[in-house]
């Protein structure tokens, strides 16, 4: 009889496998979910350089985009690590295309939307309400996507309801920013804070970015996990 050879044992301090790691070897990916990112954020790039020029009010603009500037770079740099999946780059891609418009125009000025104030019969010119009504719709998908891959959250009637929170908390952390600036710039930031004579604008910027959130989730969580399994085989 041949002897019975005993079989290796995992090692006790091996970890399990993420789910969105097991399927595909390095995340891989194909082609078009490969160029779709590259697309978006050389469509943004452009469009960030073009608004620079002519802009409305240049520290305006910087103070508007600089999240652009600092959100792409890190997007492209983890890019391998961390692909984000393609409805979240898609998102990302039109919030940044909404900051750089109202970074060119100043929120207050956009022609978009003195048409439809126009149109509506408003008092003022929203397009500051829907640049953070985005600021909790895209924010919604991104925190959703980071607590699904890298916390036991994936499946939990908790995933929602933290996820309005953490965008709610970013809208107030944002509103503590507004607040900075107008406390160290006086008049000169009456155009990034974009309140138009609204004693409540602080409120309903983070009322907005709340609506903003839940109706991302509503509309988007079941597209969003399609998506998922799509980039991560999960």
């Amino acid at each position: 009889m041949s002897a019975i050879r005993p079989t290796a044992s995992p090692s006790s301090d091996a970890q399990p496998t993420p789910w969105f790691e097991e399927s595909i070897p390095g995340f891989a990916q194909p082609a078009a979910g490969r160029r779709l990112p590259a697309v978006l954020a050389l469509a943004v790039v452009v469009a960030l350089v073009v608004s620079a020029i002519g802009a409305a009010d240049p520290t305006t603009w910087l103070l508007e985009t600089v999240w652009v500037m600092l959100g792409l770079p890190l997007v492209v740099l983890l890019r391998k690590r961390f692909p984000l999946s393609g409805l979240l780059c898609g998102l990302l891609a039109v919030h940044a295309m909404v900051l750089i418009v109202g970074g060119h125009y100043t929120y207050a000025e956009v022609p978009a939307g003195d048409w439809v104030r126009d149109w509506w019969g408003l008092e003022r010119n929203p397009y500051d309400r829907f640049g953070h009504l985005m600021q909790g719709f895209v924010p919604a998908i991104l925190v959703r996507e980071l607590l699904v891959r890298t916390s036991p959250l994936r499946g939990s009637r908790w995933l929602a309801p933290l996820t309005v929170c953490a965008c709610l908390a970013f809208s107030a952390v944002f509103e503590m920013l507004e607040w900075l600036a107008a406390v160290t710039g006086g008049q000169a930031a009456d155009a990034f804070l974009a309140t138009q004579g609204d004693v409540w604008d602080t409120q309903w910027d983070m009322f907005c970015a709340l609506i903003g959130a839940v109706c991302s989730l509503l509309l988007l969580s079941r597209l969003h996990d399609r998506a998922l399994a799509r980039q991560l085989g999960g």
